[in-house]
């Protein structure tokens, strides 16, 4: 009932943000035309870019996974990330169509003057959606008028999420629990369970939450009898996430239900499909193209300063801590006897050239062919030596949660600036932070920015690259 409340208002918020995003549209060209009237004789133009700003914004909508629905319960800083993410799908789509029919005729003045209105637009609709929009999907007459079940703690552990969820229509009538005194603050206490059915009838209660599972099944049946019997709603409050003292999961296959500690988005075959696609179309070129390309002048470097193997392979912990062969070219000296140690800044086994294709990551290119014989992934958490695992796994427990997927040539961390050589525990602690955030957040999208940044950072590595 609640999801499906937050759906209908998530619904109801992207259409109204659709009609705006057109409706600005419109008026800015009126406006843009009174000052570049040649825009006028193409009207049909901006019609038809209109349209592809319009489908960028549906598909960004129809990307949205379950838990990016609940608008009302979002800080600034997940709007701001809401907004901005759909002016990039409405941008994105722009320019792709612009370089797929060289059109010439569309103002560029006008395109990427209208994109920033429109994030502004967008970040106003996702801040304030407005109270008609909750009373048209909530009639008064179906605003659920709801009662408590529980101790007062428990009760006063939910109240931020219940002043959420009034002004969408949640009225609290009260609260029925063994307590007898109750908080400046709190809900009002009605009564014990002896008074349900005189309370429910007086105050017209159309949903009952009980806040805990009750321990003693027989007065759970009694609860959920009365419930039936009187036509209301029940929910229940879990505590299994206090209990495993971790967040948890809902999953149900062929009618068992299941209980899991994380998102894992990968373990959707499709999603794995979708993963393992876009690695093929990217490491196939790179290494077809650009790696015999490179090779020839890394060799060129090699020989310059430190004659030896072209490539440097080394085992390293892989998906679900299997061992495999990783390639990079070589930018040590082949004197290197500690193979094992980290690499640090002004490392003297490095030679000069070396230091150049560690930065820019140049060394790394090797690992597409990883990639093609599916030891690794284009984006993911970077593979170690098992050695080091073992070494990290200490700084955090559920570390090795990280080999679940692939191993990646980059990945969140790398973008983030946590490369090169981990220092101390709180950096190492970000790295894993990020690298398992990863895993129960992942998405095509993220890849592909995950993708884009890396491209950047090439051209402008970070400090933090030796």
């Amino acid at each position: 009932m609640i999801s499906q409340s937050d759906r209908g208002i998530f619904v109801f918020s992207v259409g109204l943000q659709l009609v705006l995003s057109q409706v600005l549209f419109w008026a800015y060209f009126a406006v843009f035309n009174l000052f570049w009237s040649e825009v006028s004789p193409y009207f049909d133009t901006y019609f038809v870019y209109s349209l592809v700003a319009l489908a960028g914004l549906t598909v960004e909508a129809t990307s949205r996974r379950n838990q990016d629905w609940a608008w009302t319960e979002k800080s600034f800083f997940h709007r701001h990330n809401a907004a901005l993410r759909q002016t990039l799908f409405a941008a994105s789509a722009i320019v792709l169509f612009l370089i797929a029919t060289k059109d010439r005729a569309m103002s560029r003045v006008f395109l990427f003057s209208y994109l920033p209105m429109l994030y502004a637009v967008l970040l106003l609709t996702t801040w304030t959606p407005p109270e008609f929009a909750f009373q048209f999907l909530l009639h008064r007459a179906r605003r659920p008028s709801t009662l408590l079940i529980g101790p007062m703690a428990r009760v006063r552990a939910l109240v931020h999420w219940l002043r959420g969820k009034q002004h969408i229509g949640f009225d609290i009538a009260g609260v029925l629990s063994d307590e007898t005194t109750a908080r400046p603050g709190d809900p009002p206490l009605l009564g014990t369970l002896e008074n349900f059915r005189t309370i429910v009838s007086e105050k017209k209660i159309s949903l009952v939450i009980l806040t805990e599972p009750p321990a003693d099944t027989d007065l759970l049946s009694k609860i959920i009898s009365d419930c039936e019997h009187c036509g209301i709603r029940l929910l229940v409050v879990s505590d299994l996430q206090e209990r495993f003292h971790h967040k948890i999961t809902y999953t149900e296959s062929g009618g068992l239900h299941f209980i899991g500690l994380r998102e894992e988005p990968l373990e959707n075959l499709f999603n794995r499909l979708l993963k393992r696609g876009l690695d093929v179309v990217v490491a196939l070129p790179a290494v077809i193209i650009v790696l015999p390309l490179t090779s020839a002048f890394v060799w060129l470097l090699q020989r310059w300063q430190s004659p030896g193997p072209l490539f440097y392979t080394q085992d390293r912990a892989g998906f679900q801590n299997n061992t495999f062969r990783i390639i990079k070219f070589r930018t040590m000296h082949v004197s290197n006897a500690d193979a094992a140690r980290q690499a640090t800044r002004g490392d003297e086994r490095i030679f000069p050239a070396g230091k150049w294709l560690r930065k820019f990551s140049v060394d790394e290119l090797p690992q597409f062919t990883n990639v093609l014989r599916g030891q690794m992934s284009v984006v993911g958490p970077r593979p170690h030596l098992r050695e080091h695992n073992e070494r990290f796994s200490h700084v955090l427990q559920s570390y090795h949660i990280r080999t679940l997927i692939k191993p990646g040539i980059t990945g969140l961390a790398q973008v983030r600036g946590f490369r090169g050589e981990a220092t101390d525990d709180a950096s190492l602690l970000r790295r894993i932070q990020a690298d398992i955030y990863y895993l129960e957040n992942w998405s095509l999208t993220a890849d592909l920015i995950i993708i884009l940044r890396t491209a950047c950072q090439l051209f402008f590595p970070p400090k933090s690259a030796y």
